[in-house]
């Protein structure tokens, strides 16, 4: 009889449709210079973007050489600083995904989200994803597609994509470097004269210098490549 009765639900169940994503609207809240549009990723119909638009999941947002925009994400608490040269999707249909950042810098600020779960703010770059807890981050991600992270406030969770990889956690005060074929590895800012205000500036973490005696021992995992003192981008 119980066999009877859980086939029928088993069926139904597995015939429902899979949950939509959620659709969120994003906010220009500040653009400088150029700054375009692709709705819906469309390069056909790019738009130039004002301050005061409105963008939704699945656009495309370009910052030109000398561009600059803030996008908020009302929903979730959430605002993206772009920097010149930076290319992001909005969303994508992946749960908790806010922006995907493709090439560039952005900085993410997280501000308190009642009855959030850090899946629900996720930041997506080649090869991984970045959870976070109330937090405010600089990332980059260079034509090669390798990622330089710094933690302003707060912590970061990364997330391999790689399977059976190992999440680390990179907190206030340290920066970590990964990409599609390599974990991360992470290390202290402190005593280098990097912070949110060089962030701010334009300046970048020189990866190069990343090598055993600057990486913290906790976090660390296999790897090459590296970031350290900071050199004007």
């Amino acid at each position: 009889m119980l066999k009877s009765l859980l086939a029928p639900l088993a069926l139904v169940l597995l015939q429902s449709p899979a949950p939509a994503p959620v659709a969120f609207t994003y906010r220009f809240d500040v653009v400088k210079h150029s700054v375009v549009r692709w709705p819906g990723g469309d390069a056909a119909r790019a738009v130039k973007a004002a301050q005061g638009d409105a963008a939704r999941s699945g656009d495309v947002v370009k910052t030109g050489w000398w561009g600059h925009a803030v996008l908020s994400v009302p929903e979730r608490a959430s605002r993206f600083e772009l920097y010149p040269s930076t290319q992001v999707r909005l969303a994508g249909g992946e749960p908790g995904v806010l922006v995907i950042l493709d090439r560039g810098r952005l900085k993410a600020i997280f501000d308190a989200l009642a009855g959030g779960k850090p899946e629900e703010r996720r930041v997506a770059v080649p090869g991984a994803l970045l959870a976070v807890r109330g937090t405010r981050y600089g990332v980059e991600v260079d034509k090669a597609g390798l990622s330089t992270l710094v933690v302003f406030k707060g912590v970061v969770e990364v997330i391999p994509r790689a399977a059976h990889a190992a999440t680390s956690f990179v907190k206030a005060g340290q920066w970590a470097v990964f990409g599609p074929s390599m974990m991360p590895k992470v290390g202290p800012m402190g005593g280098r004269g990097f912070g949110e205000t060089a962030w701010d500036q334009g300046m970048r973490m020189d990866r190069s210098m990343m090598g055993p005696g600057a990486m913290a021992p906790e976090g660390m995992h296999p790897g090459t490549g590296g970031t350290t003192g900071p050199i004007m981008h």
